[in-house]
C-alpha cells in the first residue's frame, strides 16, 4: 500500500554544529507482517554467500519444506537447520537469506519490530539494506554483528555504513551509541565500515531474554540514523510501538548511531536499496580465527568455527528470527 509522503521538514542546529536537516513526518508505504514475507514480496537468495559463511541459502520451496521459514497472520520465523551433521566436504549449513522485492530510497523511515533474533556460537545474523552497485551504493547494517560485538554470542548491536571512497564520518556526533571506525570505505580497514557499537541486550541471549525490541532507521539526503528501543522500553514512542501509519521521527529522541554527510555525500553514496533479511555462519567475521578465539573456543571446546558448525547441529535450535513486522514510512 503506497501513499504520499508528507513532506515537513525541521532543522535542528547541535551542539556540535552540525546541522540535522529531519524529514520529520512520514506515512507508511509498505508493511510487511507475517506471510507478507512468504508471498512473493521477498526474493529467496541461492547464490554463493558472498561473505563466504559456512551456509548453503535455499530456495523457498526448500525453505518451505523443512520449516525453514514459517508464518501466521502476525508473526514470520526464518531459521537454519538444526539436525544434520555435516562433513567438511559438504556445503554449508542450510539457512535463508530474504532480499526485498521493493526498492527504498531517500527521504524514508523503517521500523524493525523483532521479538527474537539468532543466538548460538557460529551465528551471523543481519538486517540490513544495500544498492545495486555495491558498494558504490551504499550498505547500511541496522542489526547486524562485527567483532568484537554482535557475532558469536555477543550482547551489542552494531549499527554501520558501508560505501565506495571517500566517505567518512565526525568523530564527534549527536548519538548515544560508542564510534568504533569513522571510514566508511569498503576498500579501506578490512571493509571495516564506519561502525557504532550499541549497549548490551541490543543483540543475541540478552536481547532475546529482554523480548526483543524495536530497531528504526531514518534516510535522508544529509544523513542516515538509527534507534533501538527494547521491549520493556518507557521511551519508545507509542506510534513505533503500536505501528502506526504515520511517525514523526523528531519524537524519536537522540539516535543510538548518526551519520551525517559533514565529510560524506549521503545522496551520492547511498541509492534506492533492497532490504535483507539473512543468517550465516563463520565467514568473513564470524569465522575469523582471533574473533572466535574471544568469544567461543573456550566455551565450545573447538578451535574452529566451521568444525563447530558442521559438528554441532542442535546448537542451533535458538539460531531463528522471530520477527513481528517490517514497517517503511516514504
Amino acid at each position: 500500500m503506497h501513499s504520499t509522503f508528507v513532506h515537513l521538514f525541521s532543522s535542528v542546529v547541535l551542539a556540535t554544529g552540525l546541522l540535522r536537516v529531519h524529514a520529520a513526518t512520514y506515512t507508511q508505504s509498505t508493511s510487511y507482517i507475517g506471510n507478507d514475507f512468504l508471498s512473493g514480496d521477498f526474493n529467496f537468495f541461492t547464490a554463493t554467500d558472498p561473505t563466504a559463511g559456512r551456509v548453503t541459502y535455499v530456495d523457498q520451496a526448500t525453505a518451505s519444506a523443512a520449516n525453514l521459514t514459517f508464518a501466521t497472520d502476525d508473526v514470520f520465523v526464518l531459521r537454519a537447520d538444526d539436525t544434520t551433521v555435516l562433513t567438511a566436504s559438504d556445503p554449508g549449513r542450510n539457512s535463508v537469506r530474504l532480499e526485498s522485492v521493493l526498492t527504498f530510497g531517500s527521504p524514508s523511515a523503517m521500523v524493525l519490530d523483532v521479538a527474537h533474533m539468532p543466538e548460538g556460537c557460529g551465528t551471523w545474523p543481519a538486517l540490513w539494506t544495500y544498492g545495486p552497485d555495491w558498494p558504490n551504493t551504499g550498505e547500511i547494517d541496522i542489526m547486524e554483528g562485527k567483532p568484537p560485538s554482535g557475532v558469536n554470542n555477543q550482547n551489542n548491536n552494531q549499527g554501520t555504513l558501508h560505501t565506495g571512497p571517500s566517505c567518512t564520518m565526525p568523530a564527534s556526533r549527536d548519538q548515544t551509541g560508542t564510534v568504533l571506525n569513522d571510514d566508511c570505505a569498503a576498500a579501506d580497514d578490512g571493509n571495516d565500515g564506519c561502525g557504532v557499537e550499541f549497549a548490551t541486550n541490543t543483540f543475541g541471549p540478552s536481547f532475546n531474554a529482554a523480548g526483543g525490541g524495536w530497531f528504526a532507521m531514518e534516510r535522508t539526503s544529509t544523513f542516515i540514523s538509527i534507534w533501538f528501543w527494547p521491549r520493556s522500553s518507557t521511551t519508545v514512542p507509542a506510534a513505533v510501538s503500536g505501528g502506526n501509519t504515520e511517525v514523526i521521527t523528531d519524537n524519536w529522541g537522540t539516535p543510538v548511531a548518526y551519520f551525517p554527510n559533514t565529510d560524506c555525500n549521503i545522496a551520492s553514496e547511498f541509492e534506492a536499496h533492497n532490504f535483507v533479511i539473512n543468517l550465516t555462519f563463520c565467514g568473513d567475521w564470524a569465522g575469523i580465527a582471533s574473533v572466535w578465539d574471544l568469544a567461543c573456543a573456550a566455551s565450545t571446546g573447538v578451535s574452529d568455527c566451521n568444525d563447530y558448525v558442521n559438528a554441532n547441529p542442535s546448537a542451533f535450535s535458538n539460531a531463528y528470527f522471530e520477527i513481528n513486522s517490517v514497517r517503511i514510512y516514504e
